[in-house]
């Protein structure tokens, strides 16, 4: 008996997601545990496997489909010794022709008059020999951000799979197959693409050369959170400068006495230490508002902002109170490296209660951050600096660092606010708080 192969809930939220790419066609034979398709979610682009053993007998929803519910019916297996023919049959063709319907409003949609799309913008789903291009998505994500052609790189992974590695390797050139249907009425008009709660203005190039990049759906995503944050929440902003010097000379001796265990200690491992003490002594800010009630948790779980290929990314800390500095350091580590190759779990960047977003690295002095709803605040890290500084009530030269708090003023007072930039200042300028 036939099969059905439905589109798959790869998150405790996902509601709906992208078939970016079937790694099997029609007539192929699969086992359990063989990748079937490359399905996009909001924040990742995950690998879905087959549970069940047979014959591939129809693909009812084609790659590069969007909005295709949970639950939808994308394929049929026919089972061992089942008329193939008979279980293709069987298979309804409506999730396909409500695909293609969509996919040709949103072709027939208007697009800037420079950059008009055509059935050839579809995504390169095969060689000229009709055999289909095998990629991570991290590759293909890669490729299309340099300009490089699959078809044109010689795979080192399995099967001849395009992996990361041969993305680095390759030489940018004209933009990827992948990459062209980037000239479509969703980029052209983001807010048809994916309403926001205020309609963004329409596309003008005004004439001047231009590329229209499709948004993809973590791009999507970000878009609409950060626009229903900025319009709902309340945000109220609260800066403090801070002295590093005692916590640069703390990680100094840190990294010594930790060389042997093969750890190194970043600054910004001590500040998510910081915030997430800061929090649990000042539980008045360790909230999330909820309506008619708020939440307020016991522990501190910290969200921290990682830039990945094609947009942003909170992997969390869980427990960043109790946590020792090495252990945030390593879980910090492996967290970022698998973010930036697509492999977090959802539960490893879904959720958080509070979050932090370091850009000092780039030389940022101070900025204010936008809040990541349900949480109630956002720590913005600015670049440490030398500058002078009152010390002992003597004008000094110190390594100063500017950070902001960005609060929910729905749940959390300023005074609150206050405190806990108060409590985290003193964190840091005596660290030795961090090892209690």
């Amino acid at each position: 008996m036939s099969k059905k192969i439905q589109m798959p809930a790869l998150s405790p939220t996902m509601e709906e997601g992208t078939l970016a790419r079937w790694l099997v066609k029609e007539g192929d034979t699969v086992s359990s545990g063989d990748l079937l398709a490359e399905i996009e979610t909001d924040k990742a682009t995950m690998e879905f496997e087959a549970v069940d053993e047979g014959v591939i007998a129809k693909i009812l929803v084609s790659e590069g489909s969007e909005g295709v519910k949970v639950g939808t019916v994308i394929a049929i297996i026919a089972e061992e010794g089942e008329d193939v023919s008979a279980a293709a049959a069987g298979g309804s063709d409506a999730p396909a022709q409500k695909a293609e319907e969509s996919s040709k409003k949103a072709d027939e949609s208007p697009t800037p008059k420079s950059e008009p799309v055509s059935e050839k913008s579809a995504p390169a789903a095969a060689t000229a020999s009709g055999d289909r291009i095998k990629a991570s998505p991290l590759a293909r994500r890669l490729a299309e951000t340099k300009g490089i052609d699959l078809s044109n790189v010689k795979g080192s992974g399995t099967n001849g799979r395009i992996v990361k590695a041969d993305i680095d390797a390759a030489k940018p050139g004209s933009a990827t197959a992948a990459a062209a249907p980037t000239a479509t009425a969703e980029a052209a008009a983001p807010a048809a693409a994916a309403p926001t709660p205020a309609a963004a203005p329409a596309a003008q190039d005004f004439g001047i050369p231009h590329e229209a990049i499709k948004l993809n759906g973590m791009r999507k995503t970000i878009a609409r959170r950060l626009t229903e944050s900025k319009q709902q929440v309340p945000h109220i902003y609260l800066t403090v400068d801070i002295q590093l010097d005692k916590l640069l000379k703390l990680r100094a001796e840190m990294n010594a006495g930790l060389e042997s265990r093969k750890v190194k200690l970043s600054v910004n491992d001590l500040l998510i230490k910081a915030l997430g003490v800061a929090l649990v002594q000042v539980p008045e800010c360790n909230v999330q508002f909820a309506g008619d009630q708020m939440l307020q948790f016991k522990r501190a779980d910290i969200s921290v902002a990682v830039s990945i290929p094609g947009g942003l990314i909170t992997p969390i800390i869980t427990e960043a109170d109790s946590k020792g500095v090495a252990a945030i350091s390593t879980a910090m580590k492996d967290l970022a490296s698998r973010a930036k190759d697509g492999k977090l779990k959802p539960e490893e960047y879904q959720g958080g209660t509070a979050s932090l977003s370091n850009m000092g690295m780039f030389g940022i002095k101070q900025f204010e951050a936008v809040i990541n709803p349900p949480q109630g605040m956002i720590m913005a890290i600015g670049a440490g600096e030398k500058r002078p500084y009152i010390v002992d009530d003597a004008v000094q030269i110190a390594t100063v660092m500017s950070a902001t708090g960005s609060f929910d003023h729905r749940a959390i007072d300023g005074a609150d606010g206050a405190r806990l930039m108060q409590v985290f200042k003193e964190l840091i300028e005596n660290p030795m708080g961090l090892l209690a």
